[in-house]
């Protein structure tokens, strides 16, 4: 990972786009950013629909700015410690989740999976798209796939 200059843990955006610290690991860190989206879903999995998509909504646009600015603070255009889009991309991925672990783990690769692998049209996105939208844009389209892919799994197995 290359430095992180121009971070301020104590900087709310920073300490938001940085997924509350869990961007700073060593090795992965988009994977344990993903995780800063677990104590997010057990607060929201009750919630109505409307709701749970609407704050997702919220958190899209928040980050658009949060992921923004803690790159141009960086100087660095979606640095790997930048995981706000991490953590909405899979609370996408696990809306209208089945309950229990396996599909929690489900989403989880499910995510991480597009998130990595990027197909098109997240690919493309990830290479044309810049600045705070550019970084959000991708792993939200990674939800969207990994979404498709759980409710599939749900459909024909539960």
């Amino acid at each position: 990972m290359s430095r992180l200059t121009g971070i301020r843990m104590r900087n709310p955006v920073h300490f938001l786009a940085l997924g509350f610290g869990l961007g700073l690991a060593p090795k992965a860190p988009g994977t344990f950013g993903t995780l800063a989206a677990l104590p997010f879903f057990w607060l929201m999995m009750d919630w109505s629909l409307p709701l749970y998509i609407g704050t997702l909504v919220v958190m899209s646009l928040v980050g658009i700015y949060l992921c923004g600015k803690t790159a141009e603070d960086m100087g660095e255009h979606d640095h790997p410690a930048i995981v706000w889009d991490e953590v909405v991309g899979m609370l996408i991925a696990m809306i209208c989740l089945p309950a229990g672990w396996v599909w929690i783990v489900a989403a989880f690769v499910a995510f991480r999976f597009f998130d990595i692998l990027k197909p098109w049209p997240i690919k493309l996105l990830d290479r044309h798209v810049h600045g705070g939208f550019g970084i959000m844009v991708d792993d939200i389209l990674a939800g969207i796939f990994a979404l498709g892919v759980i409710q599939l799994a749900a459909y024909f197995l539960v």
